[in-house]
């Protein structure tokens, strides 16, 4: 079972997972046993891995909605993803970012999340936090091969302006579709993931931000992914599905109050 410890004095909630396991103005867009595990219809082969001996360090947003909740940046959640699927246990510090405390602006004097310690150094950066945890846990590997790390890479930043978008005809929706449309086919032909039947470090990425896509534009457009893209809808209900999606993922409430900032201003 996981431990959860308060510290009010630094603001930040701290939790022990041991089994296996945003700056929201400046969104960038740019050991066990083998086993089974089955999610959605899939299995996926673990292989024996190197654990960590101790629990890494992660600075993450707090919820703005719910005390005491991880909350709703992509890029966080990225990286919690990669913890949970290579089985790493993690102690996790949440942030009030609005009230940023002194000890997390020592580490972090930007004041931006995630932040990793890892080999007793704090690493910035959601690129560089999973890349660094790829090359010191290589197993299970989630490496994307360079051919298919872009696939999917321009659908966040389309969403966003559509998004932010107050004028209809601006073709913001339209380049946002053929980026749906785009990933869509290539799952339809390369899935179920986009590293075909493994998931991969791509899937990771992805995965939050169009979480975010479905909750942000369902509340501040009224719009949802079209029914004739069933291959996109099917990939976005496998990863939210998986165990690591379901431990890690934000609150509704919180996805939509992060987002109101970027549509109202």
């Amino acid at each position: 079972m996981s431990a959860i410890r308060i510290h009010p004095p630094t603001t930040a909630l701290t939790i022990s997972i041991k089994h296996l396991t945003c700056n929201p103005n400046n969104l960038n867009l740019f050991s066990t046993n083998s086993r089974n595990f089955k999610r959605s219809g899939f299995r996926r082969n673990l292989t024996p891995i190197a654990m960590s001996s101790n629990p890494l360090e992660v600075c993450a947003k707090s919820s703005i909605t719910v005390p005491n909740r991880l909350g709703d940046c992509p890029f966080t959640q990225r990286v919690l993803l990669t913890l949970e699927e290579k089985h790493l246990p993690y102690n996790l510090k949440l942030i009030d970012l609005a009230n940023k405390p002194e000890w997390f602006l020592s580490i972090s004097p930007e004041g931006k999340v995630p932040i990793v310690k890892l080999d007793d150094k704090w690493i910035a950066d959601s690129d560089v936090i999973t890349q660094t945890v790829e090359e010191k846990f290589p197993e299970p590997p989630l490496l994307t091969p360079p051919e298919k790390a872009s696939i999917g890479s321009k659908i966040f930043s389309t969403y966003i302006g559509f998004l932010k978008s107050k004028d209809p005809n601006d073709g913001k929706e339209e380049a946002l579709l053929n980026e749906l449309s785009a990933f869509n086919d290539y799952i339809k032909e390369n899935g179920p993931f986009i590293n075909g039947k493994d998931i991969s470090g791509a899937d990771l990425s992805l995965g939050p931000k169009l979480y975010h896509l479905e909750i942000a534009l369902g509340h501040y457009k009224q719009w949802s992914v079209p029914d004739s893209l069933p291959h996109l809808k099917t990939y976005m209900k496998t990863v939210f599905s998986l165990e690591s999606f379901t431990k890690t993922m934000p609150l509704t409430e919180d996805v939509i109050e992060g987002w109101r900032p970027k549509v109202m201003g």
